[in-house]
């Protein structure tokens, strides 16, 4: 009888590796967003689409347009919906936009 471990009262709770556990849950990133990221990135780099006008503002018709053109790629890979396709498409683009601008910046 004496072998036998008894529970503890108290548990111990990590607040910071809870938090964590629940960002990580939250913060997926979707099929295809980083290869859709990158192909908006290369197009930018070679000058096909220009998401940053020089007065350091989204250029929104270029962001649609490289966003159109990486959707029509991404559901060609993956058979997916055009809504979600565009989907990721967006979130791509618009995060490649938003890191050039801040290079663009500094």
């Amino acid at each position: 009888m004496k072998s036998e471990r008894l529970m503890p009262r108290q548990r111990h709770l990590s607040w910071s590796t809870a938090l964590q556990g629940l960002r990580a849950d939250r913060a997926q990133v979707p099929a295809g967003f980083l290869g859709a990221r990158g192909r908006i990135e290369v197009a930018a780099r070679l000058g096909k689409v220009v998401l940053v006008k020089a007065d350091g503002s989204f250029n929104r018709a270029g962001i649609m347009a490289a966003a159109a053109a990486a959707a029509k790629e991404h559901q060609r890979v993956y058979g997916s919906t055009w809504v979600a396709a565009m989907s990721v498409a967006l979130k791509a683009c618009w995060q490649a936009a938003r890191t050039t601008r801040a290079k663009v910046a500094h």
